[in-house]
């Protein structure tokens, strides 16, 4: 007698280990890229609160009151209330000859300073390039302290030295017989120059130095041993290869031109006449804002020269980048 069994296979539906192990590890893997990136929010949470509260806040209120005016009503006895009157202040400033003329008066005089600056570094540089290091380094920290001076305290050293009653320049010629000014109808303009870039040319320089140190020293070698002349190797060599951060240096010159306050200012304490409120974009500025107290208008002559100075930047590092490039 046989007896039959009926077996059915027990399928086991358990997963496999390793693609458990596999799961829990994405799974892992994904927790401490999210935790990783709540991290870092946090260490950028200051710089970008900062960022939104110092530039973005203030830019917005600006273009926000660039859109009013203060309005008196009646016969002008009542209190001043502010009226939204859209782009009124925008027509006003694109019809002012003194603002125009100032921007002009700045972008001439940014043409003629800014080169003889940029190429001042360029020599400083080039010639601390073929100087002992120990000697290269008490030559950058003297070139570089005029830069470490404020702005409003080398105006305040630099108009001393242009006073006609108590500078030594004008005492020396004095004595030697002949009479020598600083504010002239030209010579202004080659005051003003001349602080820029006793401020501007050393940290310049250090820049472009920077650069030259990173180019392998074998180049150099080769161009000598080929009977390359040190000149010939600065201009075919040194030069090209610094021509990145004569751009980068360029441009943020082109802004700081743009933006010129403390020297004029400061100066035209001296010399009133020659340097009149309106002689830079940003005095017009000031002067409307604190000494008129139109802050609207104020609001959207500094709106306009954010833009101008942004368009200006951005046509001169494109086409310069792209002759870079080439």
């Amino acid at each position: 007698m046989s007896t039959e069994l009926d077996v059915h296979p027990t399928v086991d539906r358990t997963p496999p280990r390793g693609g458990a192990r596999r799961g829990a590890g994405r799974r892992a893997r994904a927790g401490r890229s999210r935790a990783g990136a709540v991290k870092g929010l946090l260490f950028t949470l200051p710089f970008v609160a900062g960022f939104l509260f110092v530039y973005v806040a203030p830019v917005g209120y600006a273009v926000f009151q660039s859109l009013h005016q203060q309005k008196r009503s009646g016969l002008g006895f009542g209190a001043p209330r502010t009226v939204f009157t859209g782009l009124t202040n925008y027509v006003n400033t694109f019809s002012d000859p003194s603002f125009w003329g100032s921007l002009v008066r700045v972008a001439l005089f940014g043409a003629v300073e800014i080169p003889v600056m940029l190429g001042l570094a360029l020599l400083m540089a080039l010639l601390l390039d073929g100087v002992a290091a120990r000697a290269v380094r008490l030559f950058r920290l003297g070139f570089l302290i005029p830069y470490t001076v404020p702005g409003v305290v080398a105006a305040l050293v630099w108009m001393y030295l242009y006073s006609p009653v108590v500078s030594p320049i004008t005492d020396t010629f004095k004595h030697l017989g002949a009479t020598v000014g600083f504010f002239g109808p030209v010579s202004t303009y080659l005051s003003i120059g001349n602080v820029l870039v006793w401020e501007q040319v050393g940290f310049n320089m250090i820049l472009i130095s920077a650069a030259l140190q990173a180019v392998p020293r074998e180049l150099f070698e080769a161009a000598r041993i080929d009977g390359a002349s040190e000149a010939r190797i600065a201009w075919s060599i040194k030069v090209p290869t610094v021509r990145p951060v004569l751009v980068f240096t360029g441009m943020f010159s082109i802004i700081g031109a743009l933006q010129l306050f403390n020297e004029p200012m400061i100066l035209r304490q001296e010399a009133p006449g020659a340097i009149p409120t309106d002689f830079t974009p940003m005095q017009m500025i000031y002067t409307t804002a604190f000494g008129t107290t139109d802050y609207d208008y104020a609001a959207a002559l500094s709106t306009v020269l954010a833009v101008v100075t942004g368009i200006l930047a951005f046509v001169f590092y494109r086409t310069t980048n792209r002759r870079t490039a080439a």
